[in-house]
């Protein structure tokens, strides 16, 4: 006699089936974390189809029985839900069983002593380790297997068969205890994705923090050296002078640190509004003229009329920073270009320089904190630059060789004319 069928696997099939996609949309629905009893009922949900899919579609093993796999998902969501996820559950298994294959009152009695004993087993079970879990839902389901059986021959003329045995009592601890190994490992998993996003998250603060208080304190250092010479009593005016300046270079560089990181720092902000983008590139390109003579590169721009959808300020900044680095790539004369191009879904803005480019290691660090080719440069502007892109939905690549100069490539969502 053949005991393990294509109907049991189906079973099994129905069950994992929704404990991935509770997992799925536990994790990926926010809606489901803001109040346990949405947790419950998702459970619920969750638990209901397989019992009613393993119900439609039974397992055939002997002439003599028909039977499924109702009761593992019950026990589950019981040991996993308590009262308040038995209980839903025991209204839905009765329902299906009563429209399926009538009333019967045996039924009822092992069904209602599996979800009172079940439910006064949660919270015991769900204080257990995960290596305890597994062996105590197995022995209980045994048990309750066993408790059921005997109350079924209390009850009525119930015969024990070779068939029921296996069916009823030997596979449905054997699949309690492989679904909660697959749940116990998901939560697991789940757990360890949540404390590595927070480790990652301290991880760039504590960077952000050292490097901030590393950046600010040599300018700072620069200050106090200079404001200490000052007073000197056979100091020139002229030397007074030229200390003052470069005390304020100093103060301006640090005042520059702190802005790029609060820009990074706060949120997007909600203001937003069609954008002329070619108007707001000459702005930029206007602005950086005086500092790209200083350099003798010059600024080569092939602009187009576009429409797109962002906030004006953070949009010139976000390119203020990207031709300003390709401006100070050069370590000659040389030209930055800046090209549009607009298609019918989007708008395509490609700022290329001459410079001495990048190899491949400084390229794949492009856009990490203080991460920087320039001998004072703190890599904050392109990290702002870049998540400045972002908040506008756009996507950026960057192409760099090592004397041909780097290529960056900007792409936005082209706001379309109704």
């Amino acid at each position: 006699m053949t005991y393990i069928n294509q109907h049991i696997l189906n079973n099994l099939f129905y069950i994992l089936v929704s404990i991935f996609f509770f997992s799925f949309l536990y994790e990926y629905v926010q809606f489901f974390k803001q109040k346990k009893v949405y947790q419950r009922l998702l459970l619920v949900v969750c638990l209901s189809v397989p019992m009613i899919l393993c119900m439609t579609y039974p397992i055939y093993i002997a002439p003599d029985c028909v039977h499924d796999l109702r009761q593992v998902p019950f026990l589950i969501g019981t040991f996993y839900g308590g009262w308040t996820v038995s209980v839903p559950l025991l209204f839905v298994l009765l329902i299906a069983r009563f429209m399926m294959y009538g009333y019967q009152f045996i039924t009822v009695a092992v069904y209602v002593m599996m979800c009172i004993c079940g439910s006064l087993f949660s919270p015991l079970f769900q204080r257990l380790t995960r290596k305890q879990r597994l062996v105590a839902s197995a022995l209980m389901t045994f048990i309750l297997a066993i408790a059921a059986t005997i109350l079924a021959i209390a009850i009525s003329d119930f015969q024990v068969t070779e068939s029921y045995i296996v069916d009823f009592i030997v596979v449905p601890p054997i699949a309690v205890l492989f679904v909660v190994f697959i749940i116990e490992t998901l939560r697991e998993a789940l757990l360890i994705r949540s404390k590595a996003i927070k480790l990652e998250k301290m991880e760039v603060v504590s960077q952000l923090a050292a490097s901030i208080s590393h950046e600010i304190r040599n300018p700072l250092t620069v200050v106090k050296g200079f404001m200490q010479l000052m007073k000197a009593k056979d100091i020139s005016q002229e030397t007074k002078e030229q200390y003052m300046n470069i005390a304020l270079e100093e103060l301006n560089r640090a005042c520059a640190i702190i802005d790029d990181y609060l820009t990074f720092a706060k949120p997007f902000p909600e203001k937003i509004e069609p954008l002329h983008v070619q108007q707001e590139l000459e702005k930029v390109i206007h602005m950086l003229r005086p500092f790209a003579n200083m350099h003798g590169v010059q600024i080569v721009a092939t602009l187009t009329p576009a429409v797109m959808i962002g906030n004006a300020q953070y949009f010139r900044q976000c390119f203020l920073n990207i031709i300003k680095n390709g401006i100070e790539a050069h370590a000659n004369d040389g030209a930055v270009y800046v090209d549009m191009h607009v298609d019918e879904k989007t708008v395509t803005i490609v700022v290329r320089d001459e410079g001495e480019g990048m190899t491949k290691e400084q390229l794949a660090r492009f856009g990490e904190p203080y991460f920087s080719t320039k001998e004072k440069g703190t890599g904050l502007g392109a990290m702002v630059s870049i998540r400045i892109i972002e908040m506008m939905n756009g996507t950026w690549h960057i192409e760099s060789d090592i004397g041909r100069g780097t290529t960056m490539t900007v792409s936005f969502p082209l706001l379309l004319e109704k």
